[in-house]
């Protein structure tokens, strides 16, 4: 595997955390999983491109008084590496969003390469000094003008998918957009896997849902799968990831086998 040394050496890995339904556990998603591989040795920085900020509140970044945003970032007003904070956690980094993205896609829409606002930012990190072997985008629950940003600056989407009944239903949407996006504004688009969330083993449903995605998928479905977990739910409101409230709960445990299962596909992807 490559070491976070010679991750260094090139340009980010790149991957939007997507779906257009909310609460499938993206931005929880995003916060664990960039804390999992920060503890393994990678810089990682976490994009907040949701207006309600959940994944800045979610790692302790107070969005009250704050200056800049991932806002700004879009509209050109100053460069990526300019709205950064640390998160209190080692080697893991966010660029936080606060409520003015709620009209950026309006002002964007005059904008030139208003679809590529984001990737040209991310492709100006290294430049500016600052270097990272993961950029984890947390998109809103919808498939906006911002979500398209997010997946024309991807390498790969990683798809939160709850296990209930419209699940493949609105996984359907995605994987359309995402066709598109390759096809349009960004070719070298790819999935890199859908995880199964809030996952109860009580349940049928869970289970057929489960069995139904993989049917239709096969490996593109990590074997990992989020178990639904009070302690899940609990972490953001101390403004921590569950593998920092609660590192032997089975959220935290899912969570570090999902990072796992991460680094072994993009091990995979290199050598191939």
């Amino acid at each position: 595997m490559q070491s976070a040394i010679d991750r260094k050496l090139s340009r980010p890995r790149v991957l939007a955390i997507a779906n257009q339904k909310g609460g499938v556990g993206k931005t929880t998603t995003a916060i664990n999983l960039g804390t999992a591989l920060a503890a393994v040795g990678e810089e990682v920085l976490i994009v907040d491109l949701d207006p309600q900020g959940n994944a800045s509140t979610g790692l302790g970044v107070s969005r009250q008084g704050m200056r800049w945003s991932t806002y700004h970032v879009l509209i050109g007003e100053t460069d990526l590496k300019s709205i950064i904070v640390e998160s209190g956690i080692p080697r893991l980094h966010c660029a936080p969003s606060t409520m003015d993205l709620l009209g950026a896609e309006l002002e964007l829409a005059d904008f030139d390469r208003k679809t590529h606002r984001l990737h040209d930012a991310i492709g100006q990190l290294a430049a500016l000094g600052q270097v990272y072997g993961y950029v984890l985008l947390d998109c809103p629950p919808s498939l906006n003008l911002l979500t398209i940003n997010a997946l024309s600056a991807a390498d790969a989407v990683l798809v939160p998918l709850q296990c209930e009944f419209f699940a493949l239903e609105g996984l359907s949407q995605l994987l359309k957009t995402v066709e598109r996006v390759r096809a349009n504004l960004n070719s070298r688009l790819e999935i890199q896997g859908v995880v199964l969330t809030m996952f109860d083993r009580r349940n049928s449903l869970s289970e057929q849902v489960a069995q139904d995605v993989r049917s239709v998928l096969g490996e593109k479905v990590y074997e990992t799968v989020i178990p639904r977990n009070v302690r899940i739910s609990e972490a953001p409101s101390y403004g921590k990831p569950v593998l920092l409230y609660d590192s032997d709960c089975m959220g935290s445990q899912a969570y570090i086998k999902l990072a796992s299962e991460v680094i072994r596909r993009e091990r995979d992807l290199r050598v191939a």
